[in-house]
């Protein structure tokens, strides 16, 4: 089923979702299931799985040189899509993106996913390599979400890449990602906004936003989108704070505030385990709030560790 008939039929109950990652290359999937277990009995009627691209490392070869080899540390994105819906029976969310993929290794991604019956894939272009300063795209892939929205796009219409006829039509439903805090490369809110627009009237059908730690901001950006006529489900992307470092790791990496209160609170606390406790009770409260203001779904960041979202969706659900 579809993020947004999921929505629909919620008849404007908040949902529970979450995010996980792949495990590390080498690690079994059930390392993926110990981490699902313990928030299904909260209902999450679909699950996202992230998609990550290919780092670098330097071999040493026999004469003594150095070869750049390309590797992936966390594969199997598709494959763990397949074994949560045979386990679970909800809906599985791929994430799909542009960084280290060419257009024809995406469409086979795609094609692997249609045959599976995932019915959604949430679009993003995806981050740069850790060892370089931008994202370069792949030389015959995209280098915007939107030219990977596109992509999608055609295969719904049954467009594929070397064809001449129209093939099997898939029938993905397409999420893309939003920055109520705009993307850190966009020089504004209002410019950000103006390519999620663009993004929308090519056919996304809902948008998942980045963490944030102050409601204010998403409510003001579900508020500007709406002034420009973007009507999806913005659904609002929350992540728990759960360690001290995190005060610093979360602006620095992901390009958000923290609230001054939050902030305060997290200066008080002698150890990790109460600065989780100051997480986990600030995400509860920020989830109280937008679950009163009619956030369509709760979507929560787990990093594949559960123990801190069940105890907020103990709170909530």
């Amino acid at each position: 089923m579809k993020v947004t008939d999921h929505i629909e039929n919620a008849a404007g109950k908040t949902l529970f979702s979450f995010e996980i990652l792949p495990p590390v290359k080498g690690e079994s999937v059930q390392n993926i299931f110990d981490a699902i277990d313990p928030l299904m009995e909260f209902k999450p009627p679909f699950i996202d799985v992230t998609y990550h691209r290919e780092e670098y490392m330097y071999k040493k070869r026999e004469n003594g040189l150095l070869e750049k080899v390309t590797t992936r540390k966390r594969p199997g994105t598709v494959g763990i899509c397949a074994a949560i819906m045979n386990k679970y029976h909800v809906d599985a969310v791929p994430h799909i993106i542009c960084g280290g993929f060419n257009k024809e290794e995406t469409e086979n991604a795609l094609i692997d996913l249609d045959f599976l019956g995932v019915d959604n894939v949430l679009v993003l272009r995806g981050d740069a390599i850790k060892s370089e300063g931008r994202f370069v795209p792949d030389p015959e892939g995209h280098s915007y979400a939107s030219e990977l929205l596109g992509q999608v796009l055609e295969l719904n219409q049954g467009k594929y890449i070397h064809e001449e006829i129209t093939r099997n039509k898939t029938n993905f439903c397409i999420g893309v990602a939003g920055y109520p805090e705009k993307h850190f490369e966009a020089p504004s809110l209002k410019t950000d906004i103006k390519y999620l627009k663009k993004k929308v009237e090519m056919g996304a059908e809902y948008i998942v936003t980045q963490m944030f730690f102050d409601n204010d901001k998403y409510f003001e950006f579900v508020e500007k989108c709406r002034k420009n006529d973007i009507n999806v489900p913005i659904i609002p992307g929350l992540k728990p704070i759960t360690t001290l470092k995190h005060m610093s790791i979360l602006p620095s990496i992901f390009h958000v505030d923290l609230p001054d209160d939050l902030v305060d609170a997290l200066e008080k606390c002698k150890d990790n385990e109460g600065a989780r406790e100051v997480g986990i009770e600030w995400a509860i409260q920020q989830s109280k709030e937008l679950m009163e203001r009619g956030a369509p779904v709760l979507h929560y960041y787990t990093m594949s560790k559960s123990k801190v979202v069940r105890r907020i969706a103990e709170a909530l659900f």
